[in-house]
């Protein structure tokens, strides 16, 4: 029972959606590092070719790139095909690709929930849905198939920013996340969702740059998230420690959930 083995995720085929930037790019390096191989999905193809290719430098697992619009359910489809085509099963998903959109709440577009939704949460349920076949042929007792869903806080609590999709969205992915897990658990895949604080990345630079300190002086641990909380919660729910691990949300924000404000 050591702990080399009971974190392990030498070998495992990983899809990470939005896998080349932000948190989805630090969730991929902490695969790669460990041996893994890992597909790296996401529209924007240049940033897939040159997180590939940094990726593999690191001279561990193996990296590889499928671009796809997530917002287009036939890029979703051919996304499944083409990893159906290179790999015989599929170790671990993880749904990372998300979007936000902030606006007044007199303002809030009916677009903005259209948008959100599509991708964090509907696009969710088409590639989990799509790539089970895979996930069930990975599968082999004590070590079932993952899909780990990157949700957030703001699923947990209500945001003081006026990002009514985003939260919504997340909340919806929090619980379609049990949902599954008690559904394709009956077929030896779990399903978990990390809900995260405030890490550095595209999404959050804006409000890290105006809200940054604030922020932190709200957090119990008085930091923003580093690439290793991220992957290294990742890599325990793929690896034989996290195999027993089904249904679960588990806040990976320094305690930002729990911290009382009075």
């Amino acid at each position: 029972m050591d702990s080399q083995s009971l974190f392990n995720v030498k070998g495992k085929v990983v899809l990470v959606t939005g896998g080349a930037k932000g948190i989805g790019r630090m969730i991929s390096e902490g695969y790669v590092t460990n041996g893994a191989t890992v597909y790296i999905s996401s529209r924007d193809a240049k940033a897939c070719e040159q997180a590939v290719s940094e990726l593999n430098a690191l001279g561990k697992g193996k990296a590889h790139a499928i671009p796809a619009d997530f917002y287009k359910y036939e890029d979703v489809k051919k996304l499944a095909e083409e990893l159906s085509k290179r790999e015989s099963k599929l170790h671990v998903l993880v749904n990372n690709s998300g979007s936000n959109w902030g606006a007044p709440y007199d303002e809030y577009p009916t677009a903005a929930f259209t948008r959100v939704l599509t991708l964090n949460l509907h696009r969710v349920f088409d590639l989990t849905q799509l790539v089970t076949p895979l996930l069930e042929k990975a599968s082999a007792e004590n070590d079932p198939a993952r899909i780990i869903n990157i949700g957030s806080v703001d699923g947990l609590r209500v945001p003081s920013l006026e990002t009514f999709a985003y939260s919504s969205s997340k909340a919806g992915l929090h619980h379609l996340s049990r949902v599954l897990a008690n559904h394709l658990g009956k077929r030896n895949i779990t399903s978990n969702t990390i809900a995260c604080g405030p890490f550095e990345s595209k999404m959050m630079a804006e409000t890290l740059k105006t809200f940054g300190e604030s922020i932190k002086s709200g957090i119990p641990l008085g930091r923003i998230g580093t690439p290793q909380d991220v992957a290294g919660t990742c890599l325990f729910l793929s690896s034989r420690a996290g195999a027993y691990v089904n249904g679960a949300t588990i806040p990976v924000d320094g305690g930002s959930v729990i911290a009382a404000k009075i």
